[in-house]
Order: C-alpha cells, then sequence, then structure tokens
C-alpha cells in the first residue's frame, strides 16, 4: 500500500512539475501587454521617427505619427523623380549618360559615360535598384541639368498637395534643405500610384536591362517578399534620414500606403501599419452616383422643382463599425433660376469621419426645366394684384 502511494505521489509530482515549467515558459515568451505591436487601444507601436498610413482611394489619413515633421527623406526621393520622368518622357527615348550622371556614387548602376539605356530602364534602375547615377541621366535627359528637372519637382510637389517639401537633388542624397514630410510622401505617393506605369514598375521583384552591359536588378523593397499583399513603393537609407520605406499593399481592391521615417526597423513598422489598416477600418458607402439628397425650387420655370442628387459614388473609409463617427454638411442652392440644365452644379456635401474632413461630393441637378414662356411670365406680372407686384 505504502509502495503504491509513493507511486501515485511521484507521478502527481511530475506532472506539478510540468504544468509548472508549462506555465513560466508561457510568462517567459509571452509579449509583455502593450509592446506586442500595439497599444490597449489596438494602435501600432512603430519605431519610426515619423509615419503615417494613407488609404489611396480616398485620401483618408488612418495613422500619423509626427506625420508633418519635415525630415531628410532619402532616395524615397526617387518616387518623385520616376513620376516626372514617366509623365514628362518617352519611355522609348535613348538616353545617353554623360560623365556628371556617371561620377555619381553611393548607390548607382555603375553607369559608364556615353553608355546609351533608354528611358524606361533607367526609371526601373532608379525604383528597383536606388540608382542615384541614374536619376541624374533622367533629369538631364527630360530638362537638360539636374538642377532644371528639380524646379520641376518642387512644382510638382505644390501640384499635389505636397506643401511641406523642398527637393536639392534627383536621388536623395544628403543636401542642406532637401526635406519632406511622412504625410508629404503619402500624398506623392497616393499620386504616383494613379499613374498605372509606376504602380507596374514600383511592384517588379526583379528586371534585366540592357545598355552597354547587361543589369540584372532586384527590388530593395523586401516588403514585396514578405507581405504577401505588397505592391511597392520604394525604400530609403542614408546616415542621416536613417532606414525609410514607403510601402504600399492592395487587399481585395483595396490599396493602403504607408510610409515610415527615420525607422529601427522599416519592415517590421510597415506590415504593422498596413495590417493595423486592414485589421481595424471598413470602406462605408456614403453616396450613389444619383442619389436624391434635396429639393430645390426653380423660379420662372415650367418645372417647379429639382432634385439635387450625388453627381458621383462615393465612400469613406471608418473604424469598424463605428458609423456614428460620419458627419455630412450640405451647402445647396436654395432657390435656382430656369432654364436649369441636367448636371448642373447645385451644391456640394462635406463628409469628415471622427472630426476630420474626409472628401466632399459635388450634388447636380437630376433634369433638364426650361423656362416659362416668356409672354406668360409677362402676363402674369402685369395682371398681379398691385400690393403683391409692389
Amino acid at each position: 500500500m505504502e509502495t503504491g502511494c509513493v507511486k501515485i505521489n511521484c507521478r502527481l509530482v511530475k506532472s506539478i512539475f510540468f504544468l509548472i515549467l508549462i506555465i513560466c515558459m508561457l510568462f517567459l515568451y509571452a509579449p509583455v501587454a502593450g509592446t506586442a505591436g500595439s497599444d490597449d487601444d489596438g494602435v501600432p507601436l512603430i519605431t519610426a521617427k515619423a509615419a503615417v498610413l494613407l488609404d489611396a482611394d480616398s485620401g483618408q489619413v488612418l495613422f500619423e505619427k509626427n506625420a508633418g515633421q519635415k525630415m531628410p527623406p532619402a532616395s524615397t526621393t526617387k518616387i518623385m523623380t520616376a513620376l516626372l520622368a514617366l509623365e514628362g518622357g518617352d519611355l522609348r527615348s535613348v538616353v545617353t549618360v554623360s560623365h556628371g550622371a556617371a561620377s555619381v556614387g553611393e548607390a548607382s548602376l555603375d553607369l559608364r559615360a556615353g553608355e546609351k539605356l533608354t528611358l524606361e530602364e533607367l526609371i526601373y534602375g532608379a525604383l528597383l535598384e536606388s540608382g542615384n547615377d541614374a536619376c541624374v541621366a533622367i533629369a538631364e535627359h527630360i530638362a537638360g541639368s539636374e538642377q532644371n528637372f528639380v524646379l520641376l519637382m518642387n512644382q510638382k510637389a505644390i501640384m499635389v498637395g505636397a506643401k511641406d517639401t523642398s527637393f536639392k537633388n534627383t536621388n536623395g542624397l544628403p543636401a542642406a534643405g532637401h526635406y519632406t514630410t511622412a504625410l508629404d510622401l503619402a500624398v506623392i505617393t497616393r499620386y504616383a500610384l494613379s499613374n498605372p506605369v509606376f504602380k507596374k514598375i514600383v511592384g517588379t521583384r526583379d528586371k534585366t536591362i540592357g545598355g552597354n552591359l547587361k543589369r540584372y536588378l532586384s527590388n530593395t523593397n523586401r516588403m514585396l517578399w514578405s507581405y504577401s499583399w505588397a505592391d511597392g513603393v520604394k525604400t530609403g537609407t542614408t546616415d542621416e534620414a536613417g532606414q525609410c520605406l514607403v510601402a504600399s499593399a492592395t487587399i481585395n481592391g483595396r490599396q493602403l500606403i504607408s510610409v515610415a521615417l527615420n525607422s529601427e526597423d522599416r519592415w517590421n513598422d510597415s506590415t504593422k501599419l498596413l495590417r493595423y489598416g486592414y485589421d481595424n477600418f471598413e470602406n462605408c458607402r456614403i453616396f450613389e452616383r444619383g442619389e436624391a439628397v434635396a429639393e430645390i425650387a426653380v423660379k420662372e420655370g415650367a418645372i417647379q422643382q429639382v432634385q439635387a442628387v450625388a453627381a458621383a459614388e462615393y465612400s469613406v473609409v471608418i473604424p469598424k463599425g463605428r458609423l456614428d463617427l460620419i458627419d455630412i454638411k450640405y451647402d445647396v442652392e436654395e432657390i435656382l433660376y430656369a432654364p436649369v440644365t441636367m448636371g448642373n452644379y447645385v451644391g456640394s456635401a462635406a463628409v469628415s469621419v471622427n472630426g476630420r474632413q474626409a472628401g466632399s461630393v459635388a450634388l447636380v441637378s437630376d433634369r433638364d426645366v426650361k423656362r416659362k414662356n416668356a409672354l406668360k411670365l409677362f402676363s402674369k406680372e402685369i395682371f398681379k394684384p398691385a400690393a403683391k407686384r409692389i
């Protein structure tokens, strides 16, 4: 009996020991609350000094951290360089590399003076391999000099809404007064991704280009391999700027853009931002095209009123399930005078989410309204009672 009891106790002791060991291992390897990539509210904890997450379709900001702080962008500068080359040049045109372009150091394609490549090949070299020399060759081909091209870059930045950006060169090498912000980079990238050729290039993993030497390019953006839905955009690294990455991803037709500047781990930061956007936000349709939102009286018309309808389909992005955060303010004409043409602008609807303006949609007339016969209008005025006519 005593022997049997000893055996049972040994098994019990062993079981307790293994249970304690498992519990200890769980505590040892389990992430501490608040440090597992997000805080208690699910907001991602990232190492980047400045960051932003943008919805590509609506332009809404879903996350920001020092998003308006001016910082050196390193080679993410090449997003603008490539964009201008695509808009202002012929991809099939042949570019002869100058001595100046060939002498540009650090990250390069090792271009040789006098070498000939197509503009398209140089754009691939700038975006995939981050060739500083390719950027100068592009600039000289498009604008005659890098300085002239930089003027165009700064003009384009203002045109697309990047108000806190100043470029001093085409490739992002350190230069006094060369800066942008996380938000501006996201805005520039959103515009650039609307160009189908740019979108195709930044989503390319590998490419072979010509010239005197065959060059095998491999995209420096590791997100294209590590994150299944990644489809762009551009890396950047200098001692001054630190690790930078503009990334994009598309899931079920919804594209997000993340920017991480001066990061200790740009890959992990960008993955956290993109996952946060997809896990915590959803699209919400606000208006269907042609949806009536108000009635407007028409004076002197064969018809006395028209409907103000949405000129286009419109959606916003909201935190999942938070319809209460949507606010719509209407600015609609009170009276119209005939004639009215279908499609005439009659007002707008401004949409905000959680107190931040998301965008607006134009409101238009849903029909034509002819003016009443002039004689009838005149007769009506003549025979109107005197008191009313006054």
